[in-house]
């Protein structure tokens, strides 16, 4: 379906409002996932999010574009390669694969899929680092600390609880070894200015977390090279050190959309980072400053969502409760799997799986409310209109009050969408439907076929439009799904009205 849906009526259809042709084209990511592990729910859930995102935006008359993709340097990678007995490029590759087939399963229409492995991002990188360095922040020194190899990062002492890193993964102390490092201490004063003036974080309660964070701790500068492995970029100018990590994974949003060279500045003018919470600190106090500090513009919105536990435990290989989302789709369905992930809680906050409410989403709602009103209202149209419904004339109040509802859902949605609160957007929807199942119900057009046919032909009209919009509404979240709802009603890809 195309982006005109939300806006071309067809004759005897009124337009739906369309977003203003001066807003910003929208640049939506997902972090660029570590290849040290399979993919598991928490990936596709970030995915289908943003994927979500940009499909809304461009179903409303905006350009979007979406990029994921791998992160495939570091430490990590490099001892797994070693221990698989293959090179790191192909141990990359191959785990970068499961990654690519994964978004491909769950139907995200990626604009790019990236990888730090690509040429292109060692020249992007490159870029960075030379502006960085000409502004003065890049020097060379040294560091010890205690380094945690899994969060590919360096923790302070008062930053360990229970002698680990804040995530719980294990940490080791790294005696001194030579580091270029980035002056971020420069910085902590212009991101607290930055984060109180301009609204780019959210939910409310991480901006909270990451403000009170500047306030209380100095900022350290920050160790962006390493000598102890070899498995990266390398250094501009100095071989002998690879560029930190987390430095090179952040510049993939940049290096997706052409940056050094080009017209990249438009398309990041609408920069949206989605990420889980817990890399919320890279992106909100790294990215940001090194922006600043190269003269660059900040993104425009950070957003870091909760994690995924299943039947209240937290998902861990040692408990043996990973989701695995092939497994989701064989048993659930495409749809019904993206429809659960952003449904069933708000979008920054912790949720909890179980085939118990995955179960209700599918057949308690999306069977029941959506799946049977279209089927009993498509039904009664082919036997007793030939497939044909009249125009929408001779309406009721009732009838008013249904279609005005159904024809305002673009308006209802939006500012959920921007906000990213899937589950809110989602929620204006069903309340058409259910609005929709009442008034299918109470009009009783079985009835009006014998009393009253032109009423029931109306009835039909009525509630074929209605079941239109939810269609089109629902292309975002259920792409398959929503398509096959608009071919039963009639509406074809050419022709999807507003």
């Amino acid at each position: 379906r195309t982006a005109r849906a939300l806006r071309a009526p067809l004759a005897r259809r009124p337009a739906l409002t369309r977003r203003a042709a001066t807003t910003n084209p929208l640049y939506v990511t997902t972090p660029i996932y570590y290849v040290n592990a399979a993919p598991h729910v928490g990936h596709a859930y970030t995915s289908v999010a943003c994927d979500a995102a940009a499909r809304f935006a461009r179903l409303d008359g905006r350009e979007a574009t979406l990029v994921t993709g791998t992160d495939e340097h570091g430490e990590k990678v490099e001892e797994s390669a070693a221990a698989q007995g293959v090179e790191p490029l192909e141990f990359a590759t191959s785990v970068s694969n499961t990654f690519r087939e994964l978004a491909d399963s769950f139907d995200i229409k990626y604009d790019r899929f990236i990888r730090t492995t690509d040429d292109d991002h060692k020249v992007a990188v490159e870029a960075l680092w030379k502006r960085l360095e000409d502004a003065g922040q890049i020097y060379l020194g040294s560091y010890e600390g205690w380094y945690c190899v899994r969060d590919e990062c360096y923790y302070t002492e008062g930053e360990l609880v229970d002698g680990k890193a804040p995530t719980g993964a294990e940490v080791e102390w790294r005696a001194k070894e030579p580091s270029y490092f980035f002056k971020l201490s420069d910085w902590g004063d212009k991101l607290i200015e930055l984060y109180e003036k301009e609204d780019i974080l959210g939910p409310k309660s991480r901006k909270n977390e990451v403000l009170s964070f500047l306030k209380m701790e100095l900022l350290r500068d920050l160790s962006i090279s390493r000598t102890s492995f070899k498995w990266g970029l390398q250094v501009p100018g100095d071989p002998d050190h690879v560029v930190y990590v987390w430095v090179d994974a952040l510049t993939n949003y940049l290096t997706a959309i052409g940056f050094p060279n080009g017209d990249w500045e438009t398309t990041w003018g609408g920069a949206t980072h989605v990420v889980g919470k817990d890399i919320l600190r890279f992106h909100a106090i790294y990215w940001p400053a090194m922006l600043m500090a190269a003269g660059l513009p900040v993104p425009k919105k950070i957003y870091a969502h909760g994690w995924w536990t299943k039947d209240g435990q937290k998902i861990s290989k040692s408990l043996g409760n990973v989701v695995i989302p092939s497994e989701l789709i064989d048993d659930y369905g495409l749809d019904a799997t993206r429809y659960f992930l952003l449904s069933e809680v708000p979008f920054g906050g912790d949720g909890d799986f179980s085939r118990t409410a995955m179960l209700a989403a599918c057949n308690g709602f999306l069977a029941n409310a959506v799946g049977n009103l279209c089927q009993r209202c498509c039904s009664m149209i082919g036997k007793n209109l030939k497939g044909s419904t009249p125009a929408l004339s001779d309406l009721t109040p009732d009838d008013t009050a249904l279609l005005d509802s159904a024809h305002a859902l673009a308006d209802a949605m939006r500012p959920h969408m921007d906000a990213l609160a899937f589950n809110k957007a989602l929620g204006e929807v069903e309340a058409v439907v259910r609005d929709a199942n009442r008034y299918f119900d109470n009009q009783e057009p079985w009835k009006l076929k014998k009393s009253d046919p032109d009423r029931m032909s109306v009835v039909l009209a009525v509630a074929q439009e209605t079941l239109r919009c939810i269609a089109i509404s629902y292309q975002p979240f259920m792409p398959g799904a929503a398509a096959k709802m608009l071919d039963l009603l009639g509406v074809d890809a050419g022709d999807p009205g507003p």
